[in-house]
Parts: C-alpha cells; structure tokens; sequence
C-alpha cells in the first residue's frame, strides 16, 4: 500500500496541561470538527472519548495518554474545494496523543513527549500558568518540543487573556507571541480577532462549526492594532531580512509573517498564543489552523541521532520511508481483547505486519504480528505504517518502555526516556490464597506498563511493598488490580520513600576471610567514597591495577556495593547519590571467589557509609495553594506548621495565590484540613520538587520507627 500522505502533511503532536485547563474538552472538540467522532463527549458528563478507563469518567480526570489520529483542511479554505480529491490534498494527518494533566501521572507525559514533534499547551483563562503548567514546559524544553499555546476558558468569569498572557510570558518564555486575541471575555466572548490576517472570526452553528470571516469591529480597531504591531515586531526579531523591511517601515505579507513564525517555533525561538473556550466551541478550529501552519512535520526535524550498539558511535537516520526502519516504544498496555498493546513511534522507513524486528536495546528479535492504529481506545487494523507514523503492535514479548526497534541489519539504540523515581509507598497483601498469585501477575502487568511504579518484596517482614507518584496514583492502581484482574486486596496507609546519603569524604576497607575445612573464602577491597550532588544516583570507578584484583572479581565487588546500598545503612532506606572508587585490595590463588569478593564490597560500602557521616533524605514537594483573601492567615499559617517555607504569595483574580515548598511526610490528610480551614473553598495542587537533607531530630524519629 502506497503512503495516503506525504511526511509534509503529517504531525505528531501532545495536548499537554495542567490538571482541569480543558485538555481533554480541547481534544473532543478536536475529534468533532475534525470528523473522527460525530457527537461531542463531554468531560463533566463522563462522556469523553478520549478518557475512555472507568475511572477517568468517574473521577473527570485522564489519567492515560491515549492516541488518536484525525485529519484537517484549514478553516477558511472549507467549502472551496472542486471536489472530494481536491479536499484531501489540501489536508493534513494529525497524530495526537491528549495526556494526563495530574502531577502523579508525570510519566505518561514524559513518554509523550519524547516522542512527538509538537505540542499544544493548554491554559486556563482565569489562572494562566499553574505549577504543572510549568512541569510539562519544562519536560517539553528537554526534548526541545515546539508548542503552541492555547489559553482556553475565555468565557470563565473572572477570565482574562492579558493577564494569562502576561504568566505565560514571566513564568515560562519571553518568546511567546500572541497571534490573535479574543473579542470580549468571559459572558461576553463572541469570537476572536486573527492579527496576522487583520479578520475578525465568529464560530455559528449549534457547535459552532462554521467559522465566518468578518472586518474588525470599530470599538477593537486600536487593541488590534497594538497587539498586531507587537507581534510583527516579535516576529521580526528573529528574521534579520523581515527585521529591515520592518524598520524600513515597509508593509510586511502574511504569507512572510507565516514563514519566519513557522521556522522560528520549530527551532523553538518564538512560541505562537491563540485563545478561545473549547467548552463555548470558540477557536479550536483555529488552534487546528495553527497546528497545520506552524507545527513541524517529521520532515521538517533535524534527523533522529543514536548509538550503533556495535562500537557505540554515533549514527542518524533520517526521516524517510526508504532509510532502514528504525521506532521507539514509548509505551505498554494490557488490552482485554488483543492482550498486550505495544505503542510505537516510526523514525526512519516502513514496517509491514507480519515482519520482524529487531529489539537493539534488549538484543532480541521479535514478529510483529497485529499493526493496529489507535483512535482512543477503538482501533483500526492497518499493513503498514510509514515514517512519522503512530502505532500500537500486538503481541511483542521482550519489549518494554524506551526500547528501540529497528532493522537487525542496520541496528540503532534511540535515546532512552528517564522517568522520575517514585515518592510514595504501600503495603499490600492478597486477601485470599486465590488472590495471591492473581496479585503477582497484575502487579507485574501494571510495572511494566508503568515505569513510575515499582514493586519489591520486602524479605524481612514478608510483605510486598509498591511505590508510586502520589497518593491518587497508587490509589488508581490498586483500583485497576480489583477491576481488571480481580484481586482483592488489604491496603496499608501510605509511606514516605525516604532515602539515605552521606556527608563526607572516606577511605575504607571490607576484608572477607572465612577458613572452614577445605576451601576458604578471601576477598579484600579498598574504597574511597565520595558523596555526589543530589539525583546523581551512584557512580562506580575501578582504579585497580596491576592485577592487584583480578578483572573478572570487580563486577562482584560493584554489585555487592549497589545491593547493600539498596538495603540502606542508617534505616533501609535505599542510599543514594554517592561515587565509589575501588583502588586498592588483595585475594588469594585458592581461597577467593566472586562470592567473597561480593561480601566484601557490602562490608565496606556499610563500613564506609557510618564513617561518612549518614543523613536522612525526604521528598520535598511545591505546593501551590489558592484561597480567598479572608482565609490567607489560617492556610499559610497551617503551611508553617507543616514545615512549610512560603516563597511567595500573589493574587489571581480574587484569590490568594500561596507557593510553597513542604516535606510530603506533613502532607498527608491536607486536603481535608485545607477544607475545614476555609469552609470548603480552597484548593491546593501538589508536585514532587527535591530530595532535601532532614532535621536531625525528625530523622531520628523515623530510623527509631516512630513515623512508620
């Protein structure tokens, strides 16, 4: 089957936001108007497509990213065409994966986004930019994302396009640039004004498919005007040729101001801000628009760079069919009907059902046996998808999140996704002896579909243990284990991960001598340890020489090092972000074996642990706050006593807006007291910030078991 579109006409783009800013709303609208769906679900009526779980229609949140693909002609084109076949060569295949906008679901939009060429960032009209707002920018500036920016919600009371304008610019980018604004705002939003075609743009019809063109109206003319000439001049700036013809005062195109604002987004210099309100049906026909002219294609993208697992150079493969085949797995999922779900996004040439492929990052071959292209979570069978392409393959057995697949003869390892480690724990136990091994297959399933969720077995109290993001994480999880695989189970109350570091600089030695009758057992090991900037994790240096150890004794030296820093020193809390150097030791012709040598590694890494000055680690979280004015004493106040430090406090409409940063182990049960505080009007968001050391004091409560 020949490609239906050229890589020009494609994108792959993210709705990416802060929880409750109208993602999901945007993108029913999206379906709509673009024809995949012919009725509009609606979020607060638990009727959305693309949340499609239980619990999102339940809850009103996603939860999930889910991936649909729909195709658009530009709005002021529809209506022209002579036919059918001139209408699809004037339309572009958008991919779009609409993600999870709670902070705990942090990984769905991480995954996301590596493997997208764009994004549409998402705003409330009345708050502007919201502290996950800045997370996923954040998470979109590593893998240098270009966005649009929607700020939606216009019709809201207290609404306002300037002000979110304004966060948009002090909070995330300087470079964002407004290209439309809206006429009026909150009851009285009747459409939106486009700067670079001088129009005034009315949504009619009962969902408001049609869009009119009309002139400006009178009363607007000099807000259109002071806005226009701020975009031209923004754009301008990035264009030394547009910047002559501006100072010259000459009248510049919009097909010019089109062209430097398309370049300038992909290489993320200038970030273009449409407005509208999903939910009153105004100006997502415009943000599709937007999409269409300034978002790249894969085309348009430098070619995708990554490692030759044979000499670990560096290799790239361009975005053509004709390249070798090269994709990443960016995600797992355990479907009812067609078993395991594998999704994937195709960087270089073409893959066919039925063939193989190689999986370079675990070295295993697998056959692509299903190519299913996904609309939310119905599904359409295709033969083949083409470079730039989404998809989901069925049946991959060795493949997890972050894999490469590509030709066995041409292999390539992509850049691998980081995930964020886990904050928060449980204890679970199966209620029944049924339940038990029901328990270890879903929790498997959910780890692998998850790389935020984790499992272990804690050997000295014989309980399992699963950590996560946050408390609601955690929560859908056991909930997904009830529904999906039937296991009962008896939960414990939630935990802090907390984690262990040192202080110092020390040298130590781990000597194991063991004479028994027959063979003993030597192993003898110098360290240096070295504590590491947080979030470094643990490094590991061999400086032997001189055969002073053996070659194949130092991987068992590492590995006793990295297991007895899992198990921690000071509490059992794992030990983290420290340099091991191993320089210097002995063994012997008979008596020594990777098994002494492994014993010896965990006595000196505990030996050197206690030297070195042991700390306690928590999760620090920011907390974002709002409340009206007349409660502002009693929450921050309240804040204070939870080890809170308030780093600012501003306003948002007519509320207080306080930032904060407090440990996660005082903020358990806060949202109940927030409640009680201010007779049920305040409302709080919370993200993971830091690991940060504890007072001496609170730590000793915890390792004396206290806290648990």
């Amino acid at each position: 089957m020949p490609r239906e579109y050229p890589l020009e006409r494609m994108r792959d783009i993210g709705i990416i936001a802060h929880i409750d800013a109208g993602k999901t709303t945007v993108s029913e609208r999206v379906l709509f108007y673009t024809g995949v769906s012919h009725k509009i679900g609606e979020v607060h009526e638990g009727e959305a497509t693309m949340d499609w779980m239980e619990q999102e229609r339940e809850r009103g949140i996603t939860i999930t990213s889910a991936a649909t693909t729909c195709f658009w002609v530009l709005s002021h084109l529809e209506g022209k065409f002579k036919d059918a076949a001139d209408r699809k060569n004037n339309q572009i295949q958008i991919n779009i994966i609409d993600t999870p906008g709670h902070v705990d679901f942090t990984a769905e939009v991480e995954r996301s986004l590596r493997v997208l060429d764009g994004g549409v960032v998402v705003f409330d009209g009345v708050a502007g930019v919201e502290p996950q707002s800045e997370t996923v920018w954040r998470q979109a500036d590593k893998y240098h994302v270009p966005r649009l920016c929607f700020i939606n919600k216009l019709d809201r009371t207290g609404a306002s396009f300037e002000r979110s304008y304004k966060s948009i610019l002090e909070r995330l980018n300087p470079n964002a640039v407004a290209i439309q604004i809206p006429i009026g705002e909150e009851d009285a939003l009747e459409g939106i004004i486009d700067l670079i075609r001088g129009k005034a743009i009315y949504f009619e019809g009962p969902k408001g498919e049609t869009t009119v063109e009309k002139d400006i109206p009178e009363k607007l003319q000099a807000a259109y005007k002071q806005w226009r000439e701020a975009m031209i001049d923004k754009i301008a700036g990035v264009d030394d040729v547009l910047s002559e013809k501006y100072l010259e005062g000459k009248e510049i195109t919009e097909d010019e101001l089109r062209k430097v604002l398309r370049t300038a987004t992909i290489a993320t210099k200038l970030f273009p801000v449409l407005c509208g309100s999903a939910l009153k049906n105004k100006g997502v026909q415009l943000m599709l628009d937007g999409v269409y002219h300034y978002l790249p294609s894969p085309a348009d993208l430098p070619p995708v760079t990554g490692i030759d697992p044979a000499n670990d150079q560096e290799i790239t493969r361009e975005a053509k069919d004709a390249e070798s085949f090269s994709g990443l797995a960016f995600k797992l999922w355990s479907d009812p009907y067609v078993g395991n779900l594998t999704y994937f996004r195709v960087y270089s040439g073409t893959l066919k059902k039925g063939s193989y492929v190689y999986n370079a990052t675990q070295g295993k071959k697998e056959r692509i046996g299903r190519i299913l292209r996904m609309h939310a979570n119905h599904r359409e069978e295709v033969d083949e998808v083409y470079a730039g392409g989404i998809a989901a393959a069925v049946g991959l057995k060795d493949t997890t999140t972050g894999d490469t697949l590509c030709d066995e003869d041409h292999p390539i390892i992509l850049e691998q996704i980081s995930f964020p480690e886990p904050v928060i724990s449980i204890r679970i136990e199966p209620k029944t002896k049924a339940d038990q091994e029901k328990m270890g297959i879903s929790l498997r399933r959910l780890s692998q579909e998850d790389p935020t969720f984790r499992v272990r077995y804690d050997e000295e109290t014989a309980e399992t243990i699963i950590s996560g993001m946050g408390e609601l994480h955690l929560e859908i999880l056991v909930e997904r284990m009830k529904r999906e695989f039937s296991v009962d189970a008896a939960v414990g109350k939630p935990q802090v991960a907390y984690k262990e570091a040192i202080k110092k600089a020390v040298e130590v030695e781990g000597k194991y001598i063991k004479q028994s009758g027959g063979r003993g057992q030597y192993g003898h090991v110098k360290i240096r340890l070295e504590p590491l900037e947080r979030a470094k994790g643990i490094e590991f240096e061999n400086e032997i020489k001189g055969g002073l150890i053996p070659s194949e004794y130092i991987p068992a030296v590492e590995k006793g090092i990295r297991e007895a820093a899992n198990k921690g020193v000071l509490a059992g809390y794992p030990l983290q972000d420290f340099k091991v150097t191993l320089y210097d030791g002995s063994y012997h012709e008979v008596d020594s074996s990777e098994m002494a040598f492994k014993i010896a590694g965990s006595m000196a890494l505990q030996e050197g642990a206690k030297k070195a000055g042991l700390v306690l680690l928590e999760p620090v979280m920011k907390v974002e706050a709002v409340t009206p004015q007349d409660f502002l004493g009693q929450v921050t106040g309240d804040l204070n006593s939870r080890r809170g430090r308030i780093e600012e406090v501003s306003d948002r409409y007519n509320m207080k807006v306080i930032r904060a940063t407090v440990p996660l182990s005082e903020m358990f049960g806060y949202s109940t007291q927030l409640r009680s505080l201010t007779e049920g009007r305040a409302s709080y968001t919370m993200e993971f910030s830091r690991y940060e050391e504890m007072p001496r004091n609170i730590a000793q409560e915890v390792v004396d078991g206290k806290r648990k």
